[in-house]
């Protein structure tokens, strides 16, 4: 039997123990659903083997038959059948490999709408322009995505945008299960595309290890006002602060809120929006984290004000946070001494660095925009517009973007500091430099990004590529040109134990017993 299972398929062993079989993605839905009982949409995963069969020998024999399984069970689960013209079952395709790779292979939603289907959601929903709007959404990914094209540029109501983008668009089929299948295989392709490979690279992750994926039951954060999505850490991934973080999104489906192209709110709005919901988060997420031990990543919807846990895997931080966060854990004896400094091997050095560079710092003048300090430390650099300037330089670059996508990955690596002009926490960008080491800013949202240069709203230039300029990713401000160092009279010990005592709980004696 061909190893798709359901995400509460009773495994040997726990689910959080088989990302190399599952996934990343897929052990999390299956522990979160099978362990922790959470609210989880119902799907099925397509184990990692299967996709390295994939790259060695095509669509693997039996592999149609094992999905139409898994779908009917589903379909039987859910009350509504995949095609169903009344009342359609819509799935999200997702990748999940062992290995976390955030935005770097493919995903697919809202799967399943065709024009058929779409007026069956609309009568369903009593919404036309979400069905609609969901309905564009799907022909914008899959042609993204599975086809590698990219989509006309439309405007105006949903559904005469969905009208053009089927008279451009006419190989995207009408039959829900060839839109499975093509997807699925998309996923499986994108584990060669050069964003992956570029990011592998730099991760040190094998180009054998393959990918899942996911195939999951929708649910709509852009249903109506009482819904959204976002992604949140239960702790800060930036400073290691003992709280949530993260952003919200109301009205939107999940890659909105990655993406970065969207001013997205935070938890505290979407506790005066959604009260309800935002309590159940915030116990769903110390529930997550006292599972798994350590700061998670949390993705989630909300759909007519009714919480959605989409993923969660233990998620990436900067040097200072890891060793914020370790201390605190091994204070609290939720992680032994072993386990602290196993966490935060070659990170210690360069958290001490990090804290000792911010404090002598110094003064300095009046910036000229400021955004979101996503990724701590300061960072200084010619400024280039485009990943591929950032590629090719030979000296320190900051890439300057309007939002960063995977696409960006071989440039990004390979920068001083990244900064946007849009997006949020947990935008692309974001995610990546946090987990590189990488200062950087997002959201600058007074900056206008152009081929040439960077501008005011007004116009007026701020600067061009090629010149120097500085940002900060714990401030969030940005300068033109180089800063001079500052001072402090105080010794590196005492800096140390001023801004990051945790440090000494991780470098002394292990306590008895640990």
């Amino acid at each position: 039997m061909l190893p798709v299972f359901a995400f509460d398929h009773a495994h040997d062993a726990p689910p959080r123990e088989l990302t190399d079989l599952l996934g990343g993605k897929g052990a999390g839905l299956a522990e979160m659903t099978s362990v922790l009982g959470l609210p989880v949409p119902p799907g099925f995963t397509i184990a990692v083997p299967l996709c390295r069969a994939y790259r060695e020998g095509g669509w693997p024999d039996g592999l149609d038959e094992a999905i139409a399984g898994q779908l009917s069970e589903l379909e039987s689960r859910m009350g509504r059948r995949l095609g169903d013209p009344a009342d359609p079952l819509l799935v999200a395709v997702r990748s999940g490999a062992p290995r976390s790779m955030p935005g770097m292979l493919d995903t697919v939603l809202n799967l399943g709408l065709n024009d058929e289907t779409v007026e069956g959601l609309a009568a369903v929903s009593g919404n036309a322009d979400f069905a609609w709007d969901s309905y564009r959404r799907f022909l914008t990914m899959y042609a993204t995505t599975v086809l590698g094209v990219t989509p006309p540029a439309t405007d105006g109501p949903p559904k005469d945008r969905v009208a053009v983008l089927r008279r451009e668009l006419p190989r995207i089929p009408q039959d829900p299960v060839a839109q499975l299948r093509a997807a699925v295989e998309a996923v499986f392709r994108s584990w060669d595309s050069p964003r992956a490979r570029s990011y592998r690279a730099h991760e040190g992750i094998a180009d054998d290890l393959g990918t899942g994926v996911t195939v999951q039951a929708m649910v709509f954060g852009n249903r109506d006002e009482r819904s959204g999505t976002g992604v949140v850490f239960t702790r800060d991934p930036s400073t290691g602060e003992n709280r949530p973080y993260g952003d919200f999104l109301p009205r939107a489906q999940g890659e909105d809120v990655v993406a970065g192209i969207a001013r997205t709110l935070t938890l505290d709005d979407m506790a005066a929006q959604l009260p309800e919901a935002h309590r159940d988060l915030t116990g769903r997420l110390g529930l997550l984290e006292a599972h798994y031990r350590d700061l998670c990543d949390v993705e989630f919807t909300v759909e007519q004000g009714r919480l959605f846990i989409l993923q969660t895997r233990v998620g990436k931080r900067g040097a200072v946070a890891a060793v914020r966060i370790a201390a605190d854990l091994l204070r609290d004896n939720v992680i032994t001494a072993d386990e602290a400094r196993a966490r935060t091997d070659g990170l210690r050095d360069r958290a001490r660095d990090e804290v000792l560079a911010a404090a002598r710092q110094g003064s300095t003048s009046e910036p000229l925009a400021r955004g979101l300090g996503a990724s701590p430390g300061r960072a200084t650099g010619i400024a280039v517009l485009d990943a591929d300037a950032a590629a090719d330089a030979t000296t320190d670059v900051v890439l300057v973007r309007p939002e960063t996508s995977p696409a960006d990955v071989h440039g990004m690596g390979v920068s001083a500091g990244i900064l946007t002009s849009t997006g949020g926490l947990v935008s692309h960008a974001a995610v990546v430099a946090r987990g590189w080491g990488l200062p950087a800013v997002v959201g600058a949202g007074d900056l206008v990004v152009g081929e040439a240069d960077v501008r005011t709203a007004a116009g007026e230039v701020l600067f061009a590529a090629g010149d120097t300029i500085t940002i900060d990713g714990t401030t969030g401000e940005v300068w033109r040109g180089e800063l001079a160092a500052g001072s402090t009279d105080l010794s590196d010990e005492d800096i140390l134990a001023r801004d990051l005592p945790e440090l000494s709980a991780l470098t002394g004696p292990a306590r008895p017993g640990t």
